[in-house]
This record gives structure tokens, C-alpha cells and sequence, in this order.
């Protein structure tokens, strides 16, 4: 109830930001032609809305598969697809030796989670069907939709910026022209915020997913075991071509490979027995510690799009019975 409070407050929030720039803009300055970069932003959206999951197909080098060519991967998505009251989504697979997985689609009925070859070969079968329970709650809480929807604002007030500092100022008097560079300035600083509050949904909506992976039936541990995993193998790939190849796709992640290496230094202190897994009895134990994150550490989560791993995997011990 409380994130979904919070993710309540952040959508009220931006819209309440738009409004208010609107209208300030609008008394200030008379900017009439506001609801022409509206449109534009909208038309955009939509555009990326309907070409993104063949844009990710193709970043990607995806392949849906069938039950015959690959009966578990395709069963334990059906189980957990029942389990949650899903549609069947399709099932694909990519060779990228980046370890992660993903869910992309337009809605519920065109839902779609993808695993690289990768991610198989390096978890077990706990863990990899707690990884595919995360993407399903993604499909099921329609966060595809909602972190589109909520990317328009920025993009708006981006637009509306532009026009103010660098369209508008030169049509006007010397006076009347500075005062809207000033506006632009303060549409821009709206932006930057809105960005951040749209990476902000972006962070609840994996707590969200994370949630609700346990709710399909699967163990917090298993699933804070496959997230250790995915970091250490996204860390060994630091720097690599393959990893700047999918830069562009961390958005729609498990977790954020761009910062493994920071994220496997914090997260060996909870693999107490050096086992290159976490089990419940390390989890119970994470659960009884306080977090104390440096200024480095809070400044780089809110400029993600991810949770802070060791805070999210806190937040998976307090689902651990």
C-alpha cells in the first residue's frame, strides 16, 4: 500500500508540475502555441509506443520459441502466467552474453518476456523462475504503459524549453525576450525535475515487480540469489562491447548492468559464506542490519532508473518468512 501511495503521489505530481507550468508560462509570457509541442509529444510517444517492442526485437536479436524448443522456460512462464491470471505471453530468447531478462509489450494481451541465453546459463532453476515471476508482475501491474505515459512530461516540458530559450527570445523585444529565455530556464529546471521523478516511478515499479514475484509463489531468496548472480555477471563484463551495446535497453533490465562493479563490492558483504549465492539465512540476516548508504551512493540511485541493489535486496529480506 505504500509504494502504491507513492506511485499515486508521483503521477498527481507531475501532472500538478505540467498544470503549473502551463499556467505561468501562459500568464507570464502569453505562449499560445503550448498545445502545438503537446502534440508533437503525444504524437511521439505514441509513435514509440507502437514501434518499441520491434525496436527491442531488433536491439536485441530476439527469438520467440515454442514448448517444443525449449519445454522449461515456456512451461515455467505458463505456470506463473496461471498463477498470476495472465494471458499467455510469448516467450523469446536473446544470445546476448549480457545475463538479464526483460517483459515489453503494449498491454497485458500483447505481453512479452524475453531471458539471453546468458541469464540461463547462469542461474538455477529457483532462480531463473523467480527472475521470469518479476517480469510477469511488470506485466500484470502494466508498468510498460504507465513509465511511457509518465516519460511524456519530461519530454513536454523538454520541448516547451527549447521553444522558450531559443525560438521565442529572438521575435520579442530585448526585454520581453530575456524574460522568456528566464521562462525557458525555469521549463528546463521543471524538466530535470520531472526526469527525476520519472526515474523515481521507475525505482518503485521494481520494488512493485519484485513484490510480486514472491506473490506467484517464488522465494525472496531466490530471487535476491539471481540478482547477486546478474551483477557479479554483468561485472565480469565491465567495459565490454556487449555491454555498450545494450546501454540503451537498462531501462528495461532486471537490474543495471552500468553499475555492477560499484554494486558487487556492496553486495559481497551480504554472501557471507562466499558461496556466489545468497540463501535465507544470509537474507534473515541482511533483514536485522541498518543500510548506510553514502551521499556517492544516494546520489547515484536517484539518477537511476533501478534501485540501489543492496537496498533492494533489503527490501526482499523483509518478504523472507
Amino acid at each position: 500500500m505504500s509504494l502504491q501511495l507513492r506511485m499515486y503521489a508521483l503521477i498527481g505530481a507531475l501532472f500538478a508540475i505540467v498544470y503549473m507550468t502551463i499556467v505561468m508560462m501562459g500568464t507570464a509570457l502569453g505562449v499560445y502555441d503550448f498545445y502545438f509541442y503537446l502534440l508533437i509529444s503525444v504524437g511521439l510517444m505514441w509513435l514509440q509506443f507502437m514501434m518499441g517492442p520491434k525496436i527491442i526485437e531488433w536491439t536485441m536479436q530476439l527469438r520467440y520459441i515454442t514448448r517444443a524448443e525449449n519445454p522449461k522456460l515456456y512451461g515455467m512462464v505458463e505456470d506463473l502466467a496461471k498463477r498470476g491470471n495472465l494471458p499467455m505471453p510469448k516467450v523469446c530468447v536473446s544470445s546476448s552474453h549480457v545475463p538479464n531478462a526483460f517483459a515489453f509489450g503494449r498491454s497485458i494481451g500483447d505481453g512479452r518476456v524475453c531471458v539471453t541465453q546468458a541469464l540461463m546459463n547462469l542461474l538455477d532453476d529457483d532462480e531463473l523462475r523467480a527472475v521470469l515471476g518479476h517480469e510477469l508482475a511488470h506485466i500484470k501491474n502494466r508498468d510498460m504503459v504507465t513509465i511511457t505515459l509518465l516519460s511524456v512530461v519530461p519530454m513536454i516540458l523538454y520541448r516547451l524549453a527549447w521553444h522558450l530559450m531559443w525560438s521565442g527570445g529572438g521575435r520579442r523585444s530585448d526585454r520581453n525576450g530575456s524574460n522568456t529565455a528566464m521562462a525557458g530556464l525555469v521549463a528546463f529546471f521543471f524538466y530535470f525535475l520531472t526526469s527525476l521523478l520519472v526515474m523515481y516511478g521507475s525505482r518503485i515499479r521494481e520494488y512493485f515487480a519484485d513484490k510480486g514475484s514472491v506473490e506467484l509463489g517464488n522465494k525472496p531468496a531466490a530471487l535476491a540469489s539471481a540478482l547477486y548472480k546478474l551483477v557479479y555477471g554483468s561485472a565480469r563484463l565491465s567495459e565490454t562491447a556487449e555491454l555498450k551495446q545494450v546501454e540503451g535497453m537498462k531501462a528495461f533490465f532486471l537490474n543495471d548492468p552500468s553499475k555492477a562493479l560499484h554494486e558487487i563490492r556492496e553486495l559481497k558483504a551480504v554472501d557471507t559464506d562466499r558461496s556466489g549465492t545468497i540463501d535465507s539465512n544470509e537474507l534473515f540476516r541482511l533483514r536485522n542490519k541498518r543500510l548506510n548508504l553514502s551521499a556517492g551512493e544516494k546520489l547515484m540511485e536517484l539518477l537511476s532508473t533501478h534501485p540501489n541493489m543492496l537496498k533492494r535486496i533489503k527490501q526482499l529480506s523483509e518478504l523472507n518468512a
